[in-house]
């Protein structure tokens, strides 16, 4: 039975071809919420069928436009609004998550309670956080210190007012949707609230290095594309991400090949110092939010090895650009 406190509380589910993830999605989904949207971006694994079958509202994107996360939830947010007009929150969930018991009760509980906050959020954790490197690495990444934010993932709730007013996700962002929307979200005077409380468990189902990859270059045309967008703000958000990368990806990189044969391949070796200095740095930064050595390590690790990658995912944004071309959607994981 539906909680009688999450009554005003809408959940719109996004997926495409996650298979026995969303199966463990829509569920906890349907059990927690009256009103659920299944929005599926042109799925083959027979996920529509499942999340009729589970009792959801299905809304297929047409493919004749380009996918992607931000449309889909937006066209979930109409339907809805269509539907059930008297929703005041939304809860947006990916199809790879499963929602945790309670969450709908706590996260409308602090919306009704604080008036200035216009998105709550809580914890998100990997599934089998140590079954794989990449998985870990996920679960590192989603933790973060309860308080107000200045940006969240796309899992979270938001008053439908809010994202009424600010006309939603902007369609044409690929990746980093959530991060843009919540610079308009602050920018309209509304608070980001992370609340110390379980919202989700996340499967990245990421399992080979060329899936990791893949989303390290989602992550560098996010920070391209939006800082595109938002970098000239006062906050200038992204810049200071792409500023790294273009240092540590391909400005350090370059200057050190190029100076190599005429210092002897000593600049070469003055590289890799750095790199190994900032290495360090990331490690012991790990370590004193009490991860594991062995946590600290892969995190440090990978960070540094990331810049290539997310190098190359801001060169092809660069490129789109400058080419007048639509972005389309990055995929980075297997479906399931």
């Amino acid at each position: 039975m539906v909680p009688s406190s999450s009554g005003s509380v809408a959940i719109v589910v996004i997926g495409r071809n996650e298979g026995d993830r969303l199966k463990r999605c829509l569920p906890a989904a349907v059990k927690a919420a009256a009103m659920v949207v299944y929005v599926d971006s042109g799925s083959v694994d027979g996920s529509v069928a499942f999340a009729r079958s589970a009792g959801c509202h299905v809304v297929e994107i047409d493919p004749a436009q380009p996918f992607s996360a931000a449309r889909a939830r937006n066209e979930g947010f109409a339907f809805v609004m269509e539907r059930e007009p008297g929703a005041v929150l939304i809860q947006f969930v990916d199809g790879d998550c499963e929602l945790a018991d309670g969450w709908l009760v706590r996260g409308r509980a602090v919306l009704n309670e604080r008036s200035e906050v216009g998105i709550a959020c809580g914890h998100v954790r990997e599934i089998r956080p140590h079954a794989t490197v990449y998985k870990t690495l996920c679960d590192l990444e989603w933790q973060k210190t309860p308080g107000e934010l200045s940006a969240c993932g796309g899992i979270f709730m938001v008053r439908a007012k809010v994202f009424r007013a600010l006309g939603g996700f902007r369609a044409d962002v690929i990746a980093g949707e959530d991060d843009e929307f919540c610079v308009r979200v602050r920018q309209a005077g509304w608070k980001i609230l992370l609340m110390d409380a379980s919202m989700a468990g996340h499967d990245a189902a990421m399992s080979s290095f060329i899936e990791w990859c893949r989303r390290a270059m989602r992550t560098g045309h996010a920070y391209a594309q939006v800082a595109a967008i938002h970098g000239k703000s006062e906050e200038r958000y992204f810049v200071p991400e792409c500023r790294r990368i273009w240092l540590w990806g391909l400005l350090l990189p370059l200057v050190a090949l190029c100076l190599a044969p005429f210092l002897y391949g000593l600049s070469i070796l003055a590289l890799i110092g750095l790199f190994a200095l900032q290495f360090v740095r990331i490690y012991f930064g790990g370590k004193s939010r009490g991860w594991s050595s062995s946590d600290a390590r892969v995190y440090a690790c990978f960070t540094m090895l990331a810049k290539f990658p997310a190098l190359a995912g801001m060169l092809a944004y660069h490129w789109r650009r400058g080419r007048g071309r639509a972005p389309t959607i990055l995929e980075h994981k297997r479906s399931s």
